[in-house]
């Protein structure tokens, strides 16, 4: 078996490719063949770490949801008002959709696999309540702290989460029509105007 650091290093290359291949065919289109020739692998290697074009699909999603929710818990957890915070988890989300902006036509496919299959719409439920849970909890600090106005901080969580991915959804039809860092932005100032105490 290859060693440890070689076999991540592996994994990240096929990972990087079938993004690319998945973005220019589609999942139903794309083969393991092009996954392999794309990653500059031979397809038994690629087989040697994902199984399927499934496996290879399901790992994606781990990898993207993975990284969002380990980036957004560590800014969750720094010093700061919660309205800060909620302003740099969307910066930073921002910057990460831009890096992967040829990845968006995948996130679309993963909604409609979603559809279809039950445990992928159960792996995306999970992932969204990963990330919805300490949002909610971060909503409540602001309330406790007297920043932000007494809400649902559940609610408030959900609607931060549908404005962003309403947002990506908007840039996959009209990437040119839309500026999603600062369009992001400009809706997250919205939401915390609503949410700041009155005096």
């Amino acid at each position: 078996m290859p060693s440890e650091d070689l076999s991540e290093e592996r994994q990240k290359q096929i990972l990087d490719a079938a993004i690319k291949e998945f973005a220019r065919h589609g999942f139903h289109a794309t083969r393991m063949e092009d996954i392999a020739r794309a990653s500059g692998l031979s397809k038994g290697a690629v087989y040697l770490y994902y199984k399927s074009k499934d496996a290879i699909i399901t790992a994606l999603m781990r990898t993207l949801f993975a990284w969002e929710l380990r980036g957004a818990r560590a800014v969750m957890e720094a010093e700061g008002s919660a309205a800060d915070r909620l302003l740099a988890i969307t910066r930073m989300l921002a910057e990460e959709f831009e890096r992967m902006a040829v990845a968006m036509p995948i996130l679309l496919e993963f909604y409609a696999v979603a559809f279809r299959q039950s445990s992928v719409r159960e792996y995306l439920s999970q992932m969204y309540e990963e990330f919805r849970a300490p949002l909610a909890g971060l909503i409540q600090q602001g309330i406790e702290r007297g920043e932000f106005r007494a809400v649902e901080p559940e609610e408030v969580a959900l609607t931060w989460i549908a404005l962003l991915e309403g947002l990506a959804l908007l840039w996959v039809v009209n990437p040119r029509g839309l500026a999603w860092r600062e369009q992001a932005e400009a809706a997250v100032h919205l939401l915390l105007d609503g949410l700041r105490a009155r005096a």
